[in-house]
């Protein structure tokens, strides 16, 4: 009987407050682990969309050294074509032998219009040529391609806008668009 009665004094076990305890500190890092998740989910998404513009910069650029001509006249320095919706952009076609200079930068000014808002959620575009002129051989071209990420609690800062022009930060700032720029010579 006296065995039995030291044995029980020599074993300690948890109570149920050291329990509830390492739950309660179990929980805590579950819960920073889980919001680590969903952010590292969302990054690949946003990087996605960043290379996406980069690409279609890289088209437009391209198509603009293409017809420099009517870069120098202006053409393809327009509007911006963002408005924040994800509604379609009419593509405008020319054919051959009726497609002249200038019909083409419409068309490559269509065409990379519709790519951006096919392929990047509400985007849209904007040319401009610098302060000296688009006619000058000097000038430069500055292109921004602006887009509207996903708003969820995980997504970098969405009050805050990257480098767009004032034209498009005064006009949406609820959520703030996200802008690639590249400045470029024809």
């Amino acid at each position: 009987m006296r065995n039995r009665s030291i044995n029980r004094r020599l074993q300690f076990g948890a109570s149920l407050i050291e329990v509830l305890v390492a739950v309660l500190l179990l929980s805590f890092g579950m819960l920073s682990l889980g919001a680590m998740m969903a952010f590292s989910v969302q990054m690949p998404k946003l990087s996605g969309y960043r290379t996406m513009a980069t690409n279609i910069a890289s088209d437009h650029i391209e198509r603009i050294r293409a017809n420099a001509g009517e870069f120098a006249l202006g053409t393809y320095s327009s509007g911006s074509s963002y408005d924040g919706t994800f509604n379609d952009v009419p593509l405008n076609n020319c054919a051959y032998p009726n497609c002249t200079a200038s019909t083409l930068a419409t068309m490559d000014i269509a065409a990379t219009r519709n790519a951006v808002r096919v392929l990047l959620p509400a985007g849209g575009m904007l040319v401009t040529c610098d302060a000296v002129g688009c006619g000058n051989p000097n000038a430069y071209g500055n292109l921004w391609i602006v887009w509207q990420e996903p708003s969820t609690s995980a997504a970098l800062n969405p009050t805050s806008s990257d480098n767009c022009p004032t034209q498009i930060t005064n006009s949406y700032t609820n959520p703030a668009p996200r802008c690639l720029y590249v400045r470029f010579k024809p």
